[in-house]
């Protein structure tokens, strides 16, 4: 497995519940490892079992500073890490870019409207019921990405072409080129 602190990056996920965030990350990772690349994977809902916070900003904001702490220390030891996790407030977002060397904000800009009908718990009724308060989208802010590298509408874009767009953005990082893409229609 090849740890090269050259190419190591933050990769990080950010949209609403049901954006595909955790689909199009794994893809990646999936396809990071098949180039024996090292990478590390940490989704924010699996990270949120091992260590449980709440869901005010306060605790929101702690949960995405913690995960982008371990991603920046995985990245400085040459390791690329894919992060999904909704992540909902631009400061936290620009705490952990500020601690990462090569950060690559990935924004699936699923609409709100996509995401409810994707959402197999229920999550979004309940929300819209009342009976889970702070849910982002509904009654808690979710602040889109002023300047993500990425913008990908997971509403239209397949998973493998999106996967391939934050691929070819990671390598044009390693190699010290920059931009931003936006992948919105198929």
């Amino acid at each position: 497995m090849m740890r090269d602190p050259n190419t190591a990056a933050v990769l990080w996920f950010t949209g609403l519940s049901g954006a595909g965030k955790s689909t199009i990350a794994s893809a990646v990772f999936e396809e990071l490892r098949r180039r024996d690349v090292a990478a590390e994977y940490l989704d924010g809902d699996v990270v949120r079992h091992w260590s449980p916070a709440g869901f005010t900003r306060a605790d929101r904001d702690a949960h995405v500073k913690r995960v982008g702490y371990f991603a920046s220390r995985l990245e400085h030891h040459g390791v690329t890490v894919v992060c999904a996790l909704i992540s909902p407030y631009a400061e936290a977002r620009a705490h952990v870019r500020g601690l990462c060397r090569r950060f690559v904000e990935v924004h699936v800009a699923t609409p709100l409207a996509e995401c409810e009908r994707r959402d197999v718990k229920g999550l979004y009724a309940r929300a819209r019921a009342g009976e889970i308060q702070n849910f982002t989208g509904i009654s808690d802010p979710y602040e889109p990405p002023q300047n993500p590298e990425i913008t990908i509408d997971g509403s239209v874009a397949g998973v493998h072409e999106a996967a391939r767009l934050v691929l070819d953005t990671w390598a044009r990082a390693g190699s010290g080129r920059q931009g931003s893409a936006l992948l919105s229609s198929v």
